[in-house]
């Protein structure tokens, strides 16, 4: 085996070995003997480490493919190589994570503890779920509208989005669409909402934002809606926050 390629092999272990030690981490959230609450915080420490290992390992990687092909003879290793392998492997988990919280929302289900969607309200929670949007969460909504796909705006690290289709049902082939950052820094990710039967129902922020999209974008007579959740990781070694008193260029040279 040549030196080279010993040391490629070395490489893409030494990432892989990163997620095999998060993949523990996921054992210990599927481990029913560990108590749920840790559980479920297991959960939480793996999808922290997984962004971590995005912000800075795979953004490298990413990085270290913009270099000419001919200047990849001079790499420890294929940078291409080595992320199909992440993907693979993070893809493996990703499936065994969706695995574990299905159990673990059945277990709670079980001890009355249930994580509702907007669409499973009754009318008593609907209107407790509408009066906490407009008294808590709407002064901190600002929802960006995309004319343009491609143009999409600067979006913040470690901030979760909500995408949003939206059109009338008479004309479904004429669309808008639009961003609306989740401000479960400001307000909280979970709403408790109020308890009967014994049971604990809890609904998370976006779903209220989603069962609010009517009022949010009243102004366009929409009645069609169409919305997914996605979370922003970005290169830790250009995350710059928006500035608006920044341009382009101090922007650029800020990164660099």
């Amino acid at each position: 085996m040549s030196h080279h390629h010993s040391t490629r092999i070395k490489t893409i272990a030494r990432d892989i070995s990163w997620l095999s030690f998060n993949a523990r981490v996921l054992q210990e959230a599927a481990d029913r003997s560990v108590p749920l609450r840790e559980r479920i915080r297991f959960l939480g420490i793996f999808s922290n480490n997984l962004d971590e290992f995005f912000r800075v390992r795979v953004a490298t990687l990413k990085r270290m493919m913009e270099v000419e092909q001919r200047a990849h003879m001079h790499l420890e290793s294929d940078p291409q190589e080595i992320l199909n392998e992440i993907q693979m492997t993070v893809l493996n988990q990703q499936s065994e994570f969706a695995r574990i919280w299905s159990g673990i929302r059945e277990e709670l289900r079980a001890e009355k503890i249930l994580l509702v969607t907007e669409e499973e309200l009754d009318p008593e929670e609907q209107e407790f779920v509408s009066n906490y949007f407009d008294n808590e969460v709407s002064p901190n909504v600002i929802p960006l509208m995309i004319e343009n796909i491609p143009q999409i705006p600067h979006l913040r690290d470690k901030s979760i989005y909500l995408g949003v289709v939206m059109w009338k049902k008479e004309n479904a082939l004429k669309k808008k669409y639009a961003l609306i950052e989740i401000p479960s820094r400001v307000v909280g990710r979970f709403l408790l909402l109020p308890e009967k039967n014994n049971e604990k129902r809890i609904i998370l922020l976006e779903d209220v934002i989603r069962f609010n999209l009517p009022e949010i974008f009243t102004y366009f007579g929409y009645d069609q809606y169409h919305s997914h959740i996605f979370k922003v990781t970005r290169d830790a070694e250009l995350d710059i926050e928006s500035d608006l008193s920044t341009n382009l260029i101090q922007k650029i040279e800020k990164g660099l």
